[in-house]
């Protein structure tokens, strides 16, 4: 059985999520942290590479959802400037917000995933919710909160036996699953539907 904290996949940075892979893997929609995920804490404005990013994923047919425990004025004027409807005071790790992007989306749990930087917020929020979850390395993150940075420790505890790594792996891994599931018998072996890919 997966522990309760561990992301389903665990990468380095937004950018690294690739529509084809997203799209390999059945992911419609994605529920995004604002602060340490999308832009550094408390910054009002996007990376260049992250915009750009964001721009590709939608075109490509991806929603996209703001979910966010960040205050509402702050984090509408963000989403309102991509263009994506939001939910702020999220109030993670509960799934309430989960509940009320998956409801935004208008998607099946089953083909969202939620994107954030933090075990005890962003993954235990999509696991009580039942969707996907992707764990990102936390941008500028210096500035955080007490109690944001008191948690930083034994996050890195808990991760110290995964490393980040590109999603294309993962959706290979979710081709291959499929194919064992249709009996292809030319594939070596078969991976159990409980080991994270991360």
């Amino acid at each position: 059985m997966r522990m309760w904290w561990m992301p389903d996949y665990y990468v380095k940075s937004v950018t690294d999520l690739r529509p084809a892979c997203l799209q390999n893997l059945n992911i419609k929609g994605l529920c995004i942290d604002v602060d340490c995920t999308l832009t550094d804490y408390v910054s009002n404005n996007l990376p260049p590479e992250v915009a750009q990013w964001l721009d590709q994923i939608r075109h490509n047919g991806i929603n996209v959802c703001l979910l966010s425990n960040g205050g509402k004025r702050r984090i509408k004027r963000l989403a309102d400037r991509i263009g994506v409807p939001y939910v702020a005071r999220a109030m993670k790790p509960l799934p309430f917000g989960c509940h009320r992007a998956l409801r935004e989306l208008g998607l099946p749990r089953s083909e969202v995933a939620i994107v954030g930087d933090q075990l005890f917020a962003d993954v235990l929020a999509g696991r009580w919710a039942g969707v996907r979850t992707i764990l990102v390395v936390p941008r500028g993150a210096d500035r955080e909160g007490l109690i944001t940075k008191w948690k930083r420790p034994l996050e890195r505890l808990l991760l110290k036996s995964l490393t980040p790594k590109s999603l294309a792996s993962c959706s290979q891994e979710a081709n291959a699953e499929d194919r064992v599931k249709r009996g292809d018998s030319s594939l070596g072996g078969t991976a159990s539907a409980d080991e994270p890919r991360v």
